[in-house]
């Protein structure tokens, strides 16, 4: 492909080479393969039910691990406009009728007043109107409130990040998803010195109005909770962006210029790989419940913390064995049973191995990026889902994956997928640091086949856009991988404005 020097000029701008421009359209034209499956993780096999004491036994040394210094970090993945999560109530204000034809605008306005936001918006509508919410609704006016919520005269909640919406009620006042990722860090990610660090990832144009909200509610919430928060942020990097494509596989172009998009939530492992604690919990901005809510999000958040450390210890301990030259034939036995029963890996071939190379693939397995992920049980929500996955060299691991990554044409993999008993709730402990203290290079441990092919159309025309490997499936691809078994009341994300109804977002 003959690069014109606008496309140089543009490469350069992105921090993205021309040998890695060519090597995504070779992908978007190749496409990707299929994951080769085993089978679903399920209770016992893949996936560990903890009982009530192994339960107080991670707690314990989580509250330990805190005690002793150890630097704690909450991720939140906060990119993006909550313009999905209005996407009725954009076809209401967008469409011919004057009236709610459909249960979900019907519920949507005959619960208005319940919504945290509702002060706010009242008075946007008196701003607008000259008359209350409630008074327009009465006069049949359901548009116009509609308008004052999701347009830019109004709140402008299409276009605002839901980091800044307005999901909880407290007394006198209400509190956004990015206050309440605040608040939950306070409860169980402060540090020995009572530092709470959280790293927000956000687009460029909304970073002054999120900073701008931290600075805000930061010295109230610390007063609240008796803790001081060290608050940081970063945008998707520009390097991270796909070029999309024609039909024909030729790149898609706008104006003369390259298109890019930007590569999904997979770039996110550069913005991981920038962050230094020892341990860092991933979870998503929507995914908060209120103070009154939130005790088995705290219980459930130390047991994954606690877990991760705990097993992270233990093969610290034989990663150094083997560095000294130490292990006994007992040590090795140990140090292959915990490979195949705490991280879930097999290896055929493990028993005809020398000892020599039962010690380089044991400590190989063993010094890798760790993530303990919390995983509910099939009750209807979306997400991936945890399964055990054949890998390039011929082991067998636990992965999450999404369905797009499996060939649902066959026979075997639909049984396997409807076998499947939990789901990914995004909810991860992460450790990023080899048995020595030094971080690892996470894009090192990405594997490059696991990303997918979507199709969009723009401006009219279909083209074809490159999804990188996702951050919790083929970006982690290579970590050691423990799946814990959370309940279901951990997870209560808001997809659309009216699961702010949900009892759980409710304050009583």
């Amino acid at each position: 492909m003959k690069l014109e020097n606008v496309d140089l000029e543009l490469l350069q701008k992105k921090g993205i080479t021309s040998e890695q421009l060519e090597e995504q359209l070779e992908m978007i034209a190749k496409g990707f393969p299929w994951l080769n499956i085993e089978c679903a993780a399920t209770p016992g096999h893949g996936i560990s039910v903890l009982s009530p004491a192994m339960q107080e036994g991670a707690i314990k040394i989580w509250d330990d691990f805190l005690a002793c210094g150890g630097s704690v970090l909450k991720m939140v993945p906060a990119s993006g406009a909550a313009s999905r999560m209005f996407k009725d109530i954009f076809a209401f204000v967008n469409g011919d009728s004057d009236k709610p034809k459909t249960d979900f605008l019907s519920t949507y306005f005959t619960n208005l007043e319940k919504f945290a936001f509702f002060p706010e918006l009242n008075r946007v509508c008196i701003d607008l109107y000259g008359l209350g919410a409630l008074t327009l609704i009465e006069e049949k006016r359901f548009k116009d409130v509609a308008k004052a919520m999701v347009e830019a005269s109004g709140m402008n909640y299409g276009q605002l990040p839901k980091a800044l919406l307005r999901f909880h009620k407290v007394i006198g006042t209400s509190r956004t998803a990015l206050e309440e990722h605040l608040a939950e860090g306070a409860q169980y990610a402060a540090g020995k010195n009572a530092v709470v660090r959280v790293h927000f990832t956000v687009s460029e144009n909304h970073l002054p109005l999120v900073k701008l909200k931290v600075e805000e509610a930061a010295r109230h919430l610390a007063n609240k909770y008796g803790v001081k928060y060290e608050v940081t942020y970063s945008v998707q990097k520009p390097s991270t962006d796909t070029v999309a494509a024609n039909k024909d596989n030729t790149p898609y172009r706008e104006n003369g210029n390259l298109f890019f998009r930007p590569g999904g939530h997979g770039a996110l492992i550069e913005n991981l790989n920038d962050l230094d604690a020892d341990v860092i919990f991933i979870k998503n901005i929507d995914n908060v419940v209120p103070d009154m809510h939130r005790q088995p999000t705290i219980f459930y958040k130390k047991i994954l913390g606690g877990t991760l450390v705990g097993v992270k210890q233990r093969a610290d301990s034989y990663c150094r064995l083997i560095a000294e030259g130490k292990p006994t034939d007992e040590d090795i036995e140990g140090m292959l049973e915990f490979l195949h029963k705490v991280l879930c890996i097999s290896h055929d071939n493990a028993d005809n191995m020398s000892r020599e190379e039962k010690l380089q693939y044991i400590y190989a397995k063993l010094n890798r990026p760790y993530r303990v992920c919390g995983m509910v049980r099939n009750e209807g929500e979306p997400g991936g889902g945890p399964y055990l996955v054949f890998n390039q060299d011929g082991t067998v691991s636990p992965q999450i994956l999404e369905s797009s990554q499996i060939n649902t044409k066959d026979k075997d993999a639909r049984e396997m997928m409807q076998k499947a008993t939990h789901f990914n709730p995004v909810d991860l402990a992460v450790c990023t640091k080899d048995w020595k203290g030094h971080k690892f290079n996470l894009p090192d441990f990405v594997d490059k086949s696991t990303g997918f092919i979507s199709e969009k159309s723009r401006e009219g025309v279909e083209i074809k856009a490159l999804e990188l490997p996702g951050l919790w499936n083929g970006a982690m691809s290579d970590w050691n991988t423990i799946f814990v078994e959370v309940p279901a009341e951990t997870f209560n994300p808001v997809k659309t404005v009216n699961d702010l109804l949900r009892p759980v977002h409710q304050v009583d």
